[in-house]
């Protein structure tokens, strides 16, 4: 088979077994599309002849990912690479491959970040910009809330469904990356929130048979389900009108989540559970901001760290 259509094989497998988002699998297929350019004017002379897979090999991956470092940031060649290895991976049990010639390939080693996250008052600040006495606002007001209130990506946000909130038990269930289910408590100002919203678009609801429980949660004007990047401009907006850091988004409501419940001493592996993350080391991130606060009030509060 050829390598482009071993590829969308592999696309295939990564939406039907693997449960990946759409936004993942666009991310891999343009770097796997890259890197079989890249193959093809190696091992084919770039003149779209078939790729022979049993001709690359250790050296020809260091070459390719000699032509990304020094004009690529190391997070997006290792993210790459996966995609480049996770192919070869499926080729290999798949049988079009005897051995998987990206597993020796190093990973560059990454720049630890510290996640963008706000302080408890910014957060109380956004959360009270929106409109609650229009519809709009109070749609915006649940989507604020419910992002910081249960630490969800906006996509895990856009996703969600009537029947997936339990507001007697005051629990979500949400479905996250690899199509993981999780249940995550909901605080009582999100829920109250959710209620003045739903209450406020009970008739874009309304269907012949009642209201659908498999219907979105947030819906548009015209009564579809809310988009991920309509979310993401709906926190950009009031990040603006707050006079906020611009870099600000959906994901830093949920650091701020995290970052915010360490700090009130929750453990990590409860916050780990909360937030979906498949590796503790994932969690492990907000405890440097942590850190990072405790060691500020230290070198302000204590005798012998200040000159």
């Amino acid at each position: 088979m050829l390598l482009n259509d071993l590829i969308e094989r592999f696309m295939t497998y990564l939406k039907e077994q693997k449960g990946y988002s759409q936004h993942t699998i666009r991310s891999y297929h343009t770097d796997l599309m890259q890197f079989a350019g890249f193959l093809e004017e190696r091992t084919a002379g770039g003149q779209g002849g078939d790729i022979e897979l049993e001709a690359v090999d250790t050296l020809l991956m260091r070459e390719y990912m000699a032509t990304l470092h020094g004009r690529l940031r190391r997070s997006t060649i290792s993210r790459k690479l996966s995609a480049v290895r996770s192919l070869f991976l499926f080729l290999e049990r798949q049988g079009f491959i005897r051995t998987n010639p990206a597993a020796e390939t190093t990973r560059p080693r990454l720049e630890k970040t510290i996640p963008v996250y706000l302080p408890v008052d910014d957060v109380f600040r956004l959360l009270e910009r929106p409109d609650k006495e229009k519809p709009l606002g109070l749609r915006d007001q649940a989507i604020l809330e419910v992002l910081y209130s249960c630490g969800l990506r906006a996509s895990e946000l856009a996703s969600l469904n009537l029947s997936n909130v339990d507001a007697e038990e005051r629990l979500v269930r949400v479905l996250g990356k690899g199509k993981k289910e999780r249940i995550v408590p909901i605080g009582r100002y999100a829920l109250s929130a959710l209620r003045d919203y739903l209450e406020a678009t009970r008739h874009l609801r309304k269907k012949d048979t009642g209201e659908d429980r498999e219907a979105p949660l947030f819906i548009n004007s015209r009564g579809g389900r809310l988009s991920v990047r309509s979310i993401q401009r709906v926190v950009k907006r009031y990040v603006k009108e707050g006079g906020l850091a611009p870099e600000i988004s959906p994901h830093s409501m949920r650091h701020s989540f995290a970052t915010h419940l360490l700090d009130g001493g929750a453990d990590l592996r409860s916050v780990q559970e909360l937030l979906g993350h498949a590796s503790l080391s994932t969690t492990q991130r907000y405890t440097h901001v942590s850190l990072a606060r405790l060691m500020e009030v230290y070198d302000k509060a204590h005798p012998r760290s200040r000159d």
